[in-house]
């Protein structure tokens, strides 16, 4: 497993090297922090102007309300999702040997809007659901095995954007094609997205150096800073975990991704042995 997780790393630093290529690729993780902050203002205001806030507060919401945050969450989950997909469109047009750029990412994008729009509506319905029955439910082993029933399913999706942009398949035939790439090809996958666990946390703890030294003079200052800083770490960690997403998919199909050491991506994600083998 440590072997699989040295490995992940030297890709996430081939990622690097794409970054430092196409800086470009860190405007699809601020626009979706604009878009949520956009999305997240505009419900908050007609929320606070339909009373829906004061009656969340107070246990007594409508159907009406709950139309609304139905809306908001999935709204939430459009903008995240649209972006990523600009990023990993980006992304896989540097790895097939093009030079894309911000407008180039969003065109495509906007070119598949229609079946991101339905993945989103997909996604958030899952993602809700998954959360209302961890709510609602107080038995410890039970949120668990919610928490992990919500693992598996972020993990069998794991290629469905990039499918989504590439493929001409709809958002159920993208679910399907991921799951068999990631049960056919992926043994040890699960070794990448723990290892992206690790840079985001380590994003956030350089992140916040920064500000915990301009804290020593101005703590307005250092929240300024801190805002700016953590923000910046972890737009960075996002455009790399894009990268690093789209290089799978091309070495899922059999391609070589353009910047990416194929010996590297062939000893980290081989399918685990069989049993007894």
């Amino acid at each position: 497993m440590f072997a699989t997780i040295g490995h992940t790393f030297e890709l996430m630093k081939m990622s690097w090297g794409v970054l430092m290529k196409d800086k470009e690729l860190l405007f699809f993780p601020l626009f979706t922090v604009v878009g949520l902050i956009a999305v997240i203002g505009i419900f908050f205001s007609i929320g606070n102007a339909s009373g829906a806030i004061t009656r969340l507060e107070t246990n007594t919401t409508s159907r009406g309300d709950q139309i609304l945050y139905a809306l908001a969450f999935f709204s939430s989950y459009f903008v995240v999702i649209f972006f990523n997909a600009a990023l990993v469109s980006a992304a896989l047009e540097r790895l097939r040997g093009g030079d894309p750029n911000v407008s180039s990412g969003l065109r495509h994008a906007f070119a598949h809007i229609h079946m991101i729009f339905i993945w989103a509506l997909i996604a958030a319905t899952v993602g809700l659901a998954l959360q209302l029955l961890r709510a609602n439910q107080k038995n410890a082993i039970a949120r668990i095995i919610i928490d992990m029933i919500g693992g598996i399913w972020e993990f069998l999706t794991f290629f469905v954007i990039p499918i989504l942009v590439s493929e001409n398949v709809t958002p159920i035939g993208a679910i399907k094609r991921s799951s068999g790439l990631v049960r056919k090809t992926w043994g040890r996958q699960i070794t990448a997205s723990f290892g992206f666990m690790l840079v985001y946390f380590l994003a956030v703890i350089v992140g916040i150096i920064p500000a915990f030294i301009v804290g020593m003079i101005s703590g307005v200052a250092a929240v300024a800073v801190g805002i700016i800083t953590v923000g910046l770490a972890l737009a960075t960690v996002q455009a790399l975990e894009g990268i690093f997403k789209a290089a799978l998919y091309e070495f899922a199909m059999g391609e070589k991704p353009a910047e990416f050491d194929l010996r590297t991506l062939q000893t980290a994600y081989r399918p685990a042995p069989a049993a007894g083998i």
